[in-house]
């Protein structure tokens, strides 16, 4: 059967063994093709029922005494999307505050962790908060920011860092190097493992950004040695808009970490409120101050939707869904002009593809208006298309890109100018 019949892509789905999980997500259109996962996950129904359940029978029935047991729930919590997710023992993973907080704790606290060392490494396709984090740190404390130029295809393929292309740029100054796990813009997959081993072996730290790939692929943070890594949860994660980030930290280097914001929640003697910050052991150690619990329990919901999933099972599916992707883009959009911005083999991406088309804002708000297809763009000129596991059937990904065909090789996009938000 040929990938262009829309037969291959309904029988993908009658063989799926996470099919009937897009049942457990409110979906009030089902015509539309969401592949925007990568940007925004899918409500699951059960969170209306936990966040319901919370409001009436804990904040609106205990009010404070509710403490007694929502006051430690960042750890548990943790424990659950590091198990689900991240491939990471318990007491290493935190529920806490924004990934941009975390991972301005963790680089910094690193940082620190290298007295002397006047280097930060990272890379011009990053993420742009982390970017402009790491620049402010590097200005506030006379640092050496240097940016791997991984947007210029001659040093690396489809932004992918290796360790070749890093190589050059290590020496012993290097006190931290940054990386995303899956490159925002061009979906390439960093690999954990070999890269954590070298920045080691010169004696700097790596503070990974998994934002893009928690719950879309197999991380094994604790058998690849990564010592941090920090992430979003409303991606491929499907727990809600702001839903609160998480960090994660290797009981190996636990004790010789200091965050530099100094929070009660850090605090040993907690509650005795004493004149002199002494830092908890474990992971409350890196908690500033009180967990939003509402956020919590949506993470908590969705993250033990993906531990029933199996994140082995998700990954195989992201896979197999971007594979139909490129594909799909072979057979329909290469003839029309548009570039694949993404690394073929699997092995080498994460959930979502890159296409690349110099129209490409016009298409995504085209897509949107007119073919009820749900992209993403990214500047100057990438079109991100996601299969989020769950929620997401391999049928809707045939569609969305059948619409995406049709509406390009027609020129109808041309007829659309204003997207009418700054949000792209």
């Amino acid at each position: 059967m040929n990938v262009t019949d829309r037969e291959y892509a309904l029988a993908l789905d009658r063989n799926d063994p996470l099919a009937h999980f897009k049942a457990q997500f409110v979906i009030t259109d089902p015509e539309m093709c969401y592949l925007d996962g990568n940007s925004l996950g899918r409500m699951p129904i059960a969170t209306v029922a936990a966040i319901n359940n919370f409001l009436t029978h804990e904040w609106g029935a205990e009010l404070v005494t509710g403490w007694g047991h929502w006051i430690d729930e960042a750890q548990p919590t943790g424990d659950l999307l590091g198990a689900a997710a991240l491939g990471a023992g318990p007491g290493q993973v935190l529920i806490c505050d924004t990934t941009s907080v975390n991972f301005y704790q963790l680089c910094l606290a690193a940082i620190h962790a290298r007295p002397g060392r006047k280097t930060i490494i990272t890379d011009t396709a990053n993420f742009p908060t982390d970017r402009y984090i790491l620049d402010g740190i590097a200005k506030q404390f006379g640092l050496k920011l240097v940016l791997i130029n991984n947007e210029d295809p001659s040093i690396a393929t489809h932004e992918r860092i290796t360790t070749e292309v890093l190589a050059p740029y290590l020496n012993e100054d290097v006190a931290l190097v940054t990386l995303e796990v899956i490159q925002y813009r061009s979906g390439a997959r960093t690999d954990i493992k070999s890269i954590t081993e070298q920045v080691r072996a010169i004696g700097g730290l790596v503070v990974w950004d998994a934002s893009h790939a928690v719950g879309a692929i197999e991380m094994d943070l604790d058998a690849s040695g990564a010592d941090l890594c920090v992430g979003c949860t409303y991606k491929f994660g499907n727990s809600g808009p702001g839903a609160p980030a998480w960090l994660y930290v290797n009981k190996r280097v636990q004790k010789e970490l200091q965050v530099p914001i100094q929070g009660w929640f850090a605090q040993e003697a907690q509650f005795e409120m004493g004149p002199v910050f002494e830092k908890a052991s474990g992971m409350r150690g890196f908690q500033i101050a009180t967990p939003p619990i509402m956020g919590m329990r949506s993470v908590k919901t969705a993250f033990t939707m993906i531990k029933d999933a199996g994140i082995g099972q998700i990954a195989k599916k992201a896979a197999v869904g971007t594979t139909l992707m490129i594909d799909l883009f072979d057979a329909w959009l290469a003839p029309l002009g548009m570039e694949l911005h993404t690394p073929r083999d699997p092995n080498q991406r994460g959930g979502h593809v890159s296409l690349v088309h110099p129209d490409a804002a016009q298409i995504c708000v085209a897509l949107r208006k007119i073919s009820n297809v749900i992209p993403d763009y990214r500047a100057p000129n990438s079109i991100r298309l996601a299969i989020s596991p769950l929620p997401t059937s391999y049928v809707e990904v045939w569609d969305g890109f059948d619409r995406l065909r049709d509406l390009v090789a027609s020129g109808r996009y041309k007829e659309i100018h204003e997207g009418g938000s700054r949000v792209t």
